[in-house]
């Protein structure tokens, strides 16, 4: 087919791609159609047609078997061509370093069509061509990586057409870890959301595998001793950011792995895994009190689900655990006035004990939380109280600054207080203070959730301990601002997610710091004490997500300070700076940031929409005072949801973007700037696809996920300014 002098590209296709080990492989199938002005697709009058036509993706599958250290991807793509006419054009895939292709599967009539492999200069040529010609900077990272290629014809008119391709890849170890990136970050390039999105992941390992992670997106994960499995689904999205997934091995009962992120001068960031996996002799005894609310309010529904929770808690404990059943109203009842063994006859008693309880009387919190804590001695095994309650205290001691002072006085073992807030009459600010100085953490019930469901997937959680009352030590490194704040307990296959920022004293400059992290916890009783090497780099990109997750955690800490304890100038201040740095908007932080007309326009809110997110802010503000009710429990679960967080959070506004370490806010002029660009700062400008443009991206390849956002874009990298014009 001749080209005439108009070339008019159609994109048909979304992106996704892989980043494994150190290098990226995109596996974003696209087909390239160029056409002449006889096939043009009819277009309504008097609009003219575009220069780009994205189609639709029926669905796009993509799975992943990883055997010890090789990957096998296999990606299924079927693209629909919704136009009146039968197009040729020209499917290409950015292959990742070192990848080999192992199967292609198109097929026209029966016959298996071919492809071929470009090297890095004529793919970066292509792709410089087609960035030209569709004037679109989306394309922008594919710059500089081989390419798979392969004509597709036909694509039948009102047709699908369905592409299948197979690559094999060794992923890259280090100290424990892989990593695999799979970019999803596609909304430059499609116009309507994917129909379907799915990413399967099966793992095998010779040794056991201690975790799986990922700080994108939420996952199923199932992980067994030598086996592991994830994924994630999704239908009619825009996938806004990419899949990174991490999975560790060890041969040590709790295994550790270390991310981070460090440029220039400034303080580095990093990420701790620590995870038991599914070690079946490494479970250790614990101590446990099940504490039931039973007052008039949990009449009904509630306490027949609270009753299912119980028992199912009841019948999985394990035989060394220790254990009692408490229920609270106006008194306080106990199955046993202390702590009781685990046997068949324990078990049967205290489930005919659940079966007894009724729903009447007042809600006396202060003294069935002391009556709990007295039957602890202070012992090395962890020691855990699940509480359960849907009112506020109503009898005996019931001011709120008194119950935390007597709790605190009687918890001389320092047991964790897992606390369960049923309803939107909970005083949540009590519940939360509890959980927070008891090391334990709260969760809320709503009115239209399954009491039972929940207690009982939360106590799947902590039903097995594997290292109690831990301690950790950085050896040659500093650290700082370690969120959570109280290091929890680590139990069998879950995973403790610790933040926090690092300075890298003693090195010689561009030297890292190889050091032993010591973590010491107890073992039935036992002190343990495991020590793994671990290396700080003075310099590391890799992990650009690490500093957002670490500032949302922050934040959450920030505003659980101001609504516990009071607004204070410096808190807020911080939260304010931190926002703007990142790009973390709540309502609580919107209220913050858009206090003064100028700051409308550094964030590109027009003003009646400003002063709309100004109100919003302010009750959520008032919000965060309330004690109970359903904006407090509202306010409450919003900031639980920050300081736990282990995945990057998209923004939610249109004029605010978040990308790697970067956040990007919309001007009134159209343009993007760099939240850390600065007045007086050495400007670089340079015109939008002209010659210079692309030798920048050449000598900076790390400008183009940057440049991909806009045409007129200014990033700060290195000190310099980069202001892209149209």
């Amino acid at each position: 087919m001749e080209m005439r002098e108009k070339m008019i590209v159609w994109v048909v296709g979304l992106a996704f791609s892989f980043f494994i080990g150190v290098g990226m492989a995109f596996a974003d199938g696209v087909i390239i159609v160029e056409r002449q002005e006889e096939i043009l697709p009819p277009w309504p009058r008097p609009h003219p047609i575009p220069k780009v036509q994205v189609l639709t993706v029926k669905y796009h599958r993509v799975t992943v078997d990883i055997t010890d250290n090789i990957a096998t991807t296999s990606v299924d793509q079927v693209f629909k061509n919704d136009f009146n006419v039968e197009l040729e054009g020209t499917y290409i895939f950015p292959l990742p370093e070192n990848a080999a292709i192992t199967d292609f599967a198109m097929y026209v009539d029966g016959e298996r069509v071919s492809g071929e492999i470009l090297d890095k200069d004529k793919a970066r040529r292509i792709y410089e061509d087609i960035v030209r010609r569709m004037k679109d900077p989306g394309l922008l990272e594919y710059l500089g990586r081989n390419m798979f290629k392969a004509r597709v014809y036909p694509i039948p008119k009102r047709g699908e057409k369905r592409i299948q391709l197979v690559y094999q890849e060794t992923l890259k170890y280090d100290a424990g870890l892989y990593r695999y990136v799979y970019p999803l970050n596609t909304e430059r390039l499609s116009p309507r959301p994917l129909e379907e999105v799915t990413v399967s992941v099966n793992i095998k390992s010779k040794v056991a595998i201690k975790s799986v992670y990922s700080p994108t997106h939420e996952v199923d994960t199932k992980i067994g001793e030598f086996e592991a499995s994830c994924g994630y689904e999704a239908k009619n999205v825009k996938p806004q950011k990419n899949f990174i997934l991490y999975y560790s091995v060890s041969e040590k009962e709790v295994g550790l792995s270390l991310l981070t992120y460090r440029k220039g001068r400034e303080d580095g960031y990093f990420m701790l895994l620590l995870s038991g996996g599914e070690v079946e002799e490494a479970v250790i005894d614990k101590e446990i009190v099940f504490l039931l609310d039973t007052s008039g309010s949990m009449k009904g529904e509630k306490i027949k689900q609270a009753k299912g929770a119980l028992r199912f808690c009841i019948s999985s404990l394990g035989k060394g655990d220790r254990f009692n059943v408490v229920s609270f109203a106006t008194g306080v009842n106990s199955y046993k006035n202390t702590l009781a063994d685990v046997n068949d006859t324990n078990i049967e008693g205290a489930l005919d004990f659940v079966d007894k309880l009724k729903a009447r009387g007042g809600t006396n919190i202060n003294e069935a939380l002391i009556t709990v804590l007295k039957m602890f001695t202070d012992s090395k095994m962890p020691r855990m109280v699940v509480f359960l309650t849907d009112g506020q205290p109503t009898v005996g001691i019931t001011g709120m600054n008194d119950i935390l002072e007597n709790l605190e006085d009687a918890n001389k073992a320092k047991v964790r207080i897992f606390v369960f807030g049923v309803g939107n009459d909970v005083n949540s600010h009590l519940l939360d203070r509890i959980a927070e100085v008891h090391r334990g953490v709260s969760e809320y019930v709503l009115p239209k959730e399954n009491i039972e469901v929940k207690v009982s997937s939360f106590y799947r959680k902590i039903s097995e301990p594997i290292l109690s009352d831990i301690k950790l030590d950085f050896g040659k490194i500093q650290t700082e601002e370690i969120y959570p704040l109280i290091l929890p307990d680590i139990f069998k296959g879950t995973q403790v997610v610790l933040l926090g920022r690092y300075t890298p004293y003693g090195s010689r400059r561009g030297e890292d710091i190889t050091t032993e992290i010591i973590l010491t916890g107890y073992v039935n009783g036992e002190e343990r004490r495991l020590t793994y090497k671990a290396t700080f780099p003075q310099e590391d990109r890799e992990n650009d997500f690490v500093p957002g997750i670490w500032a949302m955690r922050k934040v959450g800490y920030l505003m659980s300070e101001i609504r516990l304890k009071g607004e204070n100038r410096e808190l807020i201040d911080e939260i304010i700076a931190l926002s703007k740095e990142y790009g973390i908007m709540t309502p609580y932080t919107s209220f913050l940031i858009l206090e003064r007309d100028e700051d409308y326009h550094r964030w590109g809110i027009k003003r009646e929409n400003a002063l709309k997110m100004r109100e919003e802010g302010r009750r959520y503000g008032e919000a965060m005072k309330m004690l109970a009710g359903k904006e407090a429990i509202s306010s409450a679960m919003d900031i639980i949801e920050l300081k736990e967080r282990s995945t990057v959070a998209v923004p939610s506004m249109e004029t605010v973007k978040h990308l790697a370490d970067k956040t990007f806010y919309l001007q009134e002029d159209g343009s993007w700037i760099d939240s850390r660009y600065r007045k007086g700062m050495r400007v670089k400008k340079v015109k939008y696809l002209s010659d210079e443009y692309f030798e920048i991206l050449r000598k900076k390849p790390e400008l183009g996920k940057y440049f991909a956002i806009g045409e007129n874009i200014s990033v700060v990298l290195d000190g310099i300014c980069f202001m892209v014009e149209k």
